[in-house]
C-alpha cells in the first residue's frame, strides 16, 4: 500500500546515496496531488460496481495515478540532485512545465472518462473521442521525454555527492524509460487494445498488474520500460556502496543492457501470443 506524505515530510526523508533531501518542489507538489487522488479514486472504486473489460472501471485511474505521481516525485528528486544555476534556469522551467502538463492532462481525462462510464484508450468511435485519444498519445510521449532531457543535464551536471555508479544507473535509467516505455507505448496506441491473441477480457489477469494470462499482452513491457529510471538507480546506488568504480560501473553497464534485453524478450512474447505468467 502506497503512503501519502507532505512535501515537508519528503523534505526531512533520509539522504539517499548521499545526494540532497529536497525534491524539486513544482514537481513534488504535482506529484503529491496525483497521489492524492487515489483516495477519492479508491473511494469511487469501492462504491461503483460499473465495469469496463469485464473489471472494475476505477481500475485504470487508480493505477495511472499511483504511476504518474510517483514519476513525477522520480524527476523531482533527480532534478533537485542538479546544480542550482541549472535547477533555476529557463530550460529546467520549461521541463518542469511540461511534465506538469502533460500529467495533468493525461490524469484529468482518464479519472474523467472513468467517471462518464467510457474508455480512454482505443475510444475513437467519434471525431472527438479520437483527438482526444491522439492528444493522449502525444501527451504520453512528451511527458516520457522529459525522462532523458533531464538524463542529458544530469550527464553534464554530475551531482557530486553521488556516486560515480548510481550517477551513471540514473542516467542510464532515464534513458531506457523513454527509449523502452515510449517505444513499447506506441506498439500498444496503434493497435486496437492491448491484447494479442488470447481472450480480449481484463477478468482474471495477473494480480494487481491485469496483464492477460491467456495471450500476449503489450502493457507488461510498457510497465517494464517506464520503471527503468527506478530499478537501474537501486542496482548503481547498491554497486556504488559495495564494489569498487571499475566493477561497480561494469555492474551498472551489465545491469543496464540486460534491463534491455529483458523488456525486448517481454516485448517479444506478446508479440508471439504468449503471456508473460
Amino acid at each position: 500500500m502506497m503512503t501519502l506524505v507532505s512535501a515537508s515530510t519528503l523534505g526531512r526523508l533520509p539522504h539517499l546515496a548521499g545526494a540532497s533531501s529536497h525534491f524539486e518542489p513544482r514537481l513534488t507538489r504535482a506529484g503529491l496531488a496525483i497521489l492524492a487522488l487515489m483516495l477519492p479514486t479508491a473511494f469511487a472504486l469501492a462504491v461503483d460496481s460499473r465495469t469496463l473489460n469485464d473489471i472494475p472501471i476505477w481500475i485504470k485511474p487508480l493505477k495511472f495515478q499511483a504511476s504518474v505521481g510517483i514519476y513525477l516525485l522520480t524527476l523531482a528528486w533527480f532534478v533537485a540532485a542538479l546544480p542550482e544555476r541549472v535547477r533555476r534556469g529557463r530550460v529546467v522551467a520549461v521541463l518542469v512545465a511540461v511534465a506538469i502538463a502533460m500529467a495533468s492532462f493525461e490524469i484529468v481525462y482518464v479519472t474523467l472518462q472513468a467517471a462518464r462510464g467510457l474508455a480512454s484508450h482505443y475510444n475513437v468511435g467519434d471525431p472527438f473521442h479520437a483527438a482526444m485519444y491522439t492528444l493522449m498519445g502525444i501527451g504520453a510521449v512528451t511527458l516520457t521525454a522529459v525522462s532523458p532531457a533531464i538524463a542529458l543535464l544530469l550527464w553534464r551536471c554530475r551531482p557530486v555527492h553521488w556516486s560515480t555508479a548510481f550517477w551513471l544507473s540514473v542516467v542510464l535509467g532515464l534513458m531506457l524509460t523513454f527509449v523502452l516505455g515510449a517505444g513499447a507505448g506506441a506498439v500498444l496506441s496503434a493497435g486496437d487494445g492491448h491484447w494479442i491473441g488470447g481472450v480480449r477480457s481484463d477478468a482474471g489477469g495477473v494480480p494487481v498488474f491485469g496483464w492477460s494470462r491467456t495471450g500476449g499482452d503489450l502493457r507488461a513491457a510498457h510497465f517494464l520500460g517506464m520503471h527503468a529510471l527506478h530499478m537501474l538507480p537501486v542496482v548503481g546506488w547498491i554497486a556504488g556502496r559495495v564494489l569498487g568504480l571499475r566493477q561497480a560501473m561494469s555492474v551498472v553497464v551489465v545491469a543496464a543492457s540486460a534491463y534491455l534485453a529483458g523488456t525486448g524478450l517481454v516485448f517479444w512474447l506478446a508479440l508471439r501470443r504468449i503471456p508473460l505468467f
